[in-house]
């Protein structure tokens, strides 16, 4: 069932894939004894994923974009882990997942520019609902 709904949503698929890579990559910055930078960037690069598979089954249109929103900070740290990594010596090259993490983020970008364009005002009162 899971994996059914992976395949069918774009976000989901493009962040598992994603994910995948990244753990790839992560094994290769450990057998380089690359241990902190490693661990940093799987935690956020699985997290991009992980928050949109919980944005599916929200309550609320508000909660959708509040863990899309999540799910798109945690695709810039992303970016920043493997920045450092394209920059520093002795490391593998992540030019891919670079290129990877900017397709992340723009459909992440679209899902939230689309979701806050067709009721703004919903967005804003779950913020003033306990």
């Amino acid at each position: 069932m899971q994996k059914e709904m992976i395949e069918k949503n774009v976000i989901l698929k493009l962040t598992f894939d994603f994910s995948l890579l990244v753990i790839d990559y992560c094994g290769r910055l450990e057998e380089k004894k690359k241990f902190v930078i490693s661990r940093q960037l799987l935690r956020s690069g699985t997290s991009i994923g992980a928050n949109s598979f919980k944005a599916q089954p929200t309550q609320s249109k508000g909660d959708f974009i509040h863990k899309i929103e999540v799910a798109a900070k945690e695709c810039d740290e992303t970016q920043y882990w493997l920045l450092l990594c394209d920059y520093s010596k002795d490391y593998p090259d992540c030019k891919i997942l670079l290129q990877k993490q900017k397709e992340v983020r723009k459909v992440l970008n679209n899902i939230l520019s689309t979701s806050k364009r067709k009721n703004p005002f919903s967005y804003l009162l779950s913020f003033f609902i306990f």
